[in-house]
């Protein structure tokens, strides 16, 4: 029986997404399209690629094997694309990138993209855990994310530090104060970004070195919702300075002591740096 390389093709994304909506975005059909191509493929086979879990899915372990597959197709294809469009002398092709977040990406991809608009790309976010873990399955040829360790399956490079503040609502009782010592967070509410959250593992850690426990936590999965929750005082919040941006119904606070930073990487596998659209990303980095 032949394969159908347009559902393989969508299974593909929606396991690199973690979800069917940033699939069907990155592959610009609609969610409907994309989930009867999906399920046309576990009909065929008779397989079950995913389990729907409420609104969220969870890959088996048949699905797992099928991906490990489906991404080296789909690197394999980037880089024959690569190869015949070097063969034409034109830097054309695509760049799939993967961040943990719009504001440290964008303002990379928007030099990239006037210096090659002959290049498509496309552009998925997850927390720094999913990203890293696209990253090294190669579901993505760039990612963004912060504090990698050393890595020799990686090449790093270092974009800017950022440091780590604390947010309240407006009439929060700490909104005059210019700092906090993390010692007054003990017990206190606090609203923190899921588990695989970079920002949540360094507040975590500042904490443990600190000896402050806090009280009830409000896991929230992601940076806009956090945003929410604290503006409407459901607890304070964690965020990198450069999350923060300007919202009237919340106020800033830094941690007094020594500055606890983050530095985020631009990183691909080491492998495909002399893929031409990856190694023209990285040209263009700015200095650190």
């Amino acid at each position: 029986m032949p394969i159908n390389h347009a559902q393989i093709r969508a299974f593909h994304a929606v396991a690199a997404a973690r979800g069917f909506t940033r699939a069907a975005e990155a592959l610009h059909v609609t969610q409907p399209t994309l989930s009867a191509q999906v399920s046309d493929l576990e009909a065929t086979w008779g397989v079950r690629l995913f389990e729907r879990v409420g609104r969220r899915i969870e890959i088996t372990e048949i699905g797992r094997t099928l991906f490990a597959l489906t991404s080296r197709l789909a690197s394999l294809e980037a880089e024959a694309e690569q190869l015949l469009a070097s063969a034409r002398g034109l830097l054309r092709g695509q760049l799939r990138v993967m961040a943990d977040a719009p504001h440290h990406i964008i303002p990379l991809l928007k030099p990239f993209s006037a210096r090659y608009p002959a290049i498509r790309f496309s552009l998925t976010f997850g927390n720094t855990t999913e990203t890293l873990a696209a990253l090294l399955d190669r579901s993505c040829d760039v990612a963004v994310l912060p504090d990698l360790p050393p890595d020799p399956r990686l090449h790093q490079t270092a974009l800017r530090r950022d440091r780590l503040v604390l947010c309240v609502h407006a009439s929060h009782p700490w909104v005059r104060r210019r700092a906090i010592h993390l010692t007054e967070l003990e017990g206190a509410r606090v609203v923190l970004r899921e588990p695989g959250s970079a920002t949540r593992a360094l507040f975590e850690n500042a904490l443990a070195a600190a000896g402050v426990r806090l009280g009830e936590t409000i896991d929230i999965g992601s940076r806009e919702a956090v945003r929410e929750a604290v503006a409407a005082a459901l607890g304070i919040g964690a965020v990198l300075a450069s999350e923060f941006g300007h919202d009237e119904r919340l106020r800033r606070l830094h941690l007094a002591g020594p500055p606890i930073e983050s530095t985020e990487y631009a990183a691909c596998l080491r492998e495909r740096l002399s893929v031409r659209t990856v190694q023209a990303f990285f040209d263009l980095l700015p200095a650190a």
